[in-house]
């Protein structure tokens, strides 16, 4: 389906809405479409995605083979009922997978693994550049909609276990990869992620030290309990609810400390560059401060930069500012030393050249 096709379609879609909700009578396709439609915000959400993927060839597609592949992760980490048909079966969820059009298939490559932030998100073409960047250094991407992403619906997004066994969604992603492509380089996988998607990179890398030869986290979640302390009530009321945490922190720390990786630091194997920034307006400073004095109290070694009040706050690299740019070349020389990859961007002049204008 072409862009055009597609608009046509949502904005259909969109009207269904207005006149399933003026319509009164009892006509039964009524009823369904009303009962289909009882949650707005995920059907919204899932034609976004829709257009998303559309608009990530259009993006990418000179640079790189885009292509979305359907693999499993663990069973749920809740079910409600035992006996029940399909207890304990495999999670599905999505995974985007980017290969650079300008490979060898009979080489090896290194291999990049790249969880999407949010406590409900997607991986979104608001990472357009970030993606065009890596394909240019000749990297491969995985980046996985692991279980609580959005665009798939309620069931999915109820499938959500934040700092749990998502962690494992990621790293199920990475197996597929290197089961599925013998181009990609086993022994050349890195991790990265910013937000909730550092939290994810912090536990992979604690978890399964041995399947990553680096890791980079940018404005990371590292701490829960202080987390429901500067946040306000909506955001806690998140993380409680029956399909997820099921508790406040106040009524479980324990759970909410296993899922924060700055209580998790004794871990770390993995050679690591930690990236924060004091006006974040999203992960406090303070969270990643706590994060590194715990490495730092385990005696573990790890590279940091924690950047003053620079413009973007939450993203302030990851847009697209000189300064932003400037940040990713120290990120991608890190990785660099641990994957080498064939080709690597160290200056703006490089990501400009090689990422943008062709």
């Amino acid at each position: 389906m072409n862009l055009s096709k597609l608009i046509f379609v949502i904005i259909s879609f969109l009207m269904s809405f207005s006149i399933i909700a003026q319509d009164t009578n009892e006509n039964p396709v009524v009823k369904k479409l009303k009962k289909d439609n009882e949650n707005l915000k995920h059907r919204l959400d899932e034609i976004e995605r829709m257009v998303d993927d559309v608009i990530w060839q259009q993006r990418v597609g000179d640079a790189a083979f885009v292509d979305k592949v359907y693999i499993t992760g663990p069973p749920l980490w809740k079910e409600e009922n035992p006996t029940g048909q399909g207890y304990g079966n495999p999670t599905k969820f999505w995974s985007y997978v980017f290969i650079p059009n300008s490979i060898d298939y009979d080489k090896k490559y290194p291999l990049i693994v790249l969880p999407h932030g949010g406590v409900h998100a997607n991986f979104t073409t608001y990472y357009t550049h970030i993606i065009r960047e890596l394909m240019a250094q000749e990297y491969i991407v995985v980046a996985a909609e692991y279980r609580g992403s959005t665009g798939y619906g309620k069931s999915h997004y109820e499938k959500i276990d934040y700092g749990g066994l998502e962690i494992e969604d990621v790293n199920a992603s990475r197996q597929y990869m290197i089961d599925n492509y013998n181009f990609v380089d086993e022994d050349r996988v890195g991790i990265i992620g910013w937000s909730h998607g550092g939290l994810i990179a912090l536990h992979n890398i604690f978890e399964h030290p041995e399947n990553y030869k680096v890791a980079f986290t940018g404005v990371p979640v590292s701490d829960l309990i202080a987390r429901m302390g500067y946040k306000d009530q909506s955001y806690r009321d998140l993380y409680s609810v029956d399909y997820h945490i099921g508790k406040p922190a106040d009524e479980n720390v324990e759970e909410y400390r296993k899922r924060s990786p700055a209580w998790q630091a004794h871990k770390l194997q993995t050679p690591l560059l930690i990236h924060t920034n004091t006006n974040d307006a999203d992960v406090n400073v303070l969270e990643v401060e706590h994060l590194i004095k715990s490495l730092k109290a385990e005696g573990k070694k790890f590279e940091y930069e924690i950047f003053k009040d620079i413009p973007g706050g939450h993203s302030f690299d990851r847009i697209d500012t000189k300064h932003a740019k400037q940040t990713r070349t120290k990120i991608y020389k890190f990785l660099a030393k641990y994957l080498s990859p064939p080709k690597v961007l160290d200056s703006v002049e490089k990501i400009m050249k090689a990422a943008y204008l062709k």
